[in-house]
């Protein structure tokens, strides 16, 4: 029977336990640490936090490890309010913002880990050169050859402002690209949900008169057909929004063209 296991340079080891300090709520975090200068291989790091002492959130938690116990740990945050996107990785199994995960909907030991699938930086942070480079691909503004109005902005009605509801409430944390199986394997060419529904959020803009090159932009086999709708992005969005929808609008569009 063939055995197939990872390269001994991928394989995550057991690290540190740094136990707590007292405290009657104990609650342990499982967190991946890989430092790039060391040579060493991932790890996972356990840290025990009293619940009674930290905030509800996992990030609260994380900035608890970093500022009381382990300055070392690595991760990005900003704006604390799921607006931003800095604070996405993978919590539980499941993509997300850290600032909007509760500790208590985590039963056991917290697990935390990077976005799947993109380079590490460092610890929980993922390079997202490559998915920035995509989104630039699509050329993410408005796009008009008819000059704007002297004194006054671009008008739009009420129906077409709202077709843009669910697009540009995205904030790029890419929870949703990092989870899609498609762009695991084909992400040097797939887009992804979070690029594709930024495409179509110009697309569906009554303001933006490119729309035909927009669509050329994207026939192609890999841009936007390499999505089988399997929903992942629509499951784990932190924000609630459906980027499998607008994959969806993209392709009727597409198809609506040929006929």
């Amino acid at each position: 029977m063939a055995e197939f296991r990872l390269p001994p340079n991928s394989r995550i080891g057991v690290g540190k336990t740094h136990a707590a300090a007292g405290g009657k709520r104990a609650k342990a975090f499982k967190i991946y640490r890989w430092n790039p200068d060391d040579g060493e291989n991932p790890r996972t790091d356990t840290y025990e936090i009293d619940l009674d002492q930290c905030g509800p959130m996992v990030l609260d938690a994380l900035i608890k490890i970093k500022n009381e116990i382990d300055p070392s740990l690595t991760f990005r945050r900003s704006c604390r309010e799921g607006i931003c996107g800095s604070c996405a990785m993978n919590i539980d199994g499941t993509n997300t913002l850290a600032c909007l995960k509760p500790i208590a909907e985590v039963r056991e030991a917290v697990r935390i880990n990077p976005l799947p699938h993109m380079p590490v930086v460092k610890d929980l942070v993922p390079d997202l050169s490559h998915a920035y480079a995509q989104l630039r691909s699509i050329e993410p503004w408005l796009q008009s050859d008819t000059p704007p109005p002297p004194d006054a902005e671009r008008a739009q009605s009420r129906e077409e402002r709202a077709k843009l509801d669910g697009m540009w409430e995205c904030i790029l944390c890419f929870c949703c690209t990092t989870s899609c199986p498609s762009y695991w394997w084909n992400g040097d060419r797939y887009l992804g949900p979070a690029v594709l529904l930024a495409a179509y959020r110009w697309i569906a803009d009554s303001r933006d008169e490119k729309t035909g090159e927009r669509l050329d932009a994207l026939e192609d086999p890999f841009k936007l057909y390499r999505c089988h709708t399997i929903m992942n992005c629509t499951q784990t969005c932190p924000k609630g929004l459906n980027p499998a929808k607008a994959i969806g609008e993209i392709k009727q569009l597409m198809l609506e063209r040929q006929i």
